[in-house]
């Protein structure tokens, strides 16, 4: 039986592994990588902009940088959000130059893990399982010029494609089936690196600590959860605004725990952010 890759813990153990890191990487992206160190919970300081973000995933080598981000709820912003990531990891390079040079070509993959809610700005629904962006300039004639390279990925198996290429179709399988059919998975372990993902997150492979981390991260993703529908219900609810600011404070204290950045807590709980530095210092 695998275990969860809808869950924080079990993604991670999974895709800090340097043989399914670099395999997912080169299968995902088509570029071969070597790495030293995989950082999670990622944090620039002194932080990019006006926000302190965090990154679940992330590597450097020399001339890229890599990000990964699992992104499990979905809210009506957090393309936005992914957006903000992308360009930051680009930013955040001219802290260190004098020149306007970039050096490092920056890779962005995030998957999400439940279908999408959200619809286009023409009111189309969003019902695709690969997103591309890149920042190359193109000519009128839909000639594309080859001057930045750096990359955004948008994965999401709930939306299949006949389309998709079988290297990306392999691990949008097991992310798919460790969350759908854990007892009978079918995945192609023919793959190096999904044969040792399956190995790294086979139940009786997880330490009795890493199944105690995954349960509470459960525990505690489904008390926000909750919180937030009963906001939102008491939110359509006319005149019933009495206990609206505890919930919101309680949803921040909530996603505070979880990582989540100030502007990320002020989008889904209407706080200020001088609230939410208040809540962070009573930690």
């Amino acid at each position: 039986m695998l275990g969860n890759l809808d869950n924080e813990v079990i993604f991670k153990k999974a895709f800090t592994d340097k043989v399914v890191f670099k395999a997912f990487v080169r299968d995902i992206l088509g570029i071969e990588i070597e790495i030293d160190t995989i950082e999670t919970e990622k944090k620039f300081d002194p932080k990019i902009g006006y926000i302190d973000f965090e990154l679940d995933i992330f590597a450097e080598t020399i001339d890229k940088r890599i990000c990964i981000e699992i992104q499990r709820v979905e809210y009506d912003h957090h393309f936005d959000r992914f957006l903000h990531y992308f360009l930051m990891l680009i930013t955040e390079q001219q802290k260190k130059s004098k020149e306007y040079n970039i050096d490092l070509t920056v890779y962005v993959i995030v998957v999400l893990t439940s279908p999408y809610t959200i619809n286009q700005k023409n009111g189309k629904p969003i019902l695709d399982e690969v997103l591309l962006l890149n920042l190359n300039p193109q000519t009128l004639k839909g000639e594309i010029r080859e001057l930045f390279g750096h990359q955004f990925v948008c994965l999401n198996p709930n939306h299949p494609d006949e389309n998709t290429p079988k290297r990306i179709r392999d691990w949008l399988d097991l992310i798919y089936q460790s969350i759908h059919s854990p007892e009978r998975p079918v995945l192609n372990t023919d793959n190096e690196g999904i044969r040792k993902a399956v190995e790294l997150i086979t139940y009786d492979n997880l330490t009795r600590e890493e199944r105690t981390q995954a349960k509470d991260k459960e525990a505690n993703r489904t008390a926000l959860l909750k919180l937030e529908e009963r906001a939102k219900q008491e939110g359509k609810e006319e005149g019933k605004k009495e206990g609206k600011e505890e919930q919101s404070i309680e949803i921040a204290r909530n996603a505070i725990l979880e990582g989540s950045s100030d502007i990320f807590i002020s989008k889904i709980t209407g706080l200020t952010l001088e609230q939410i530095q208040k809540l962070r210092q009573q930690k």
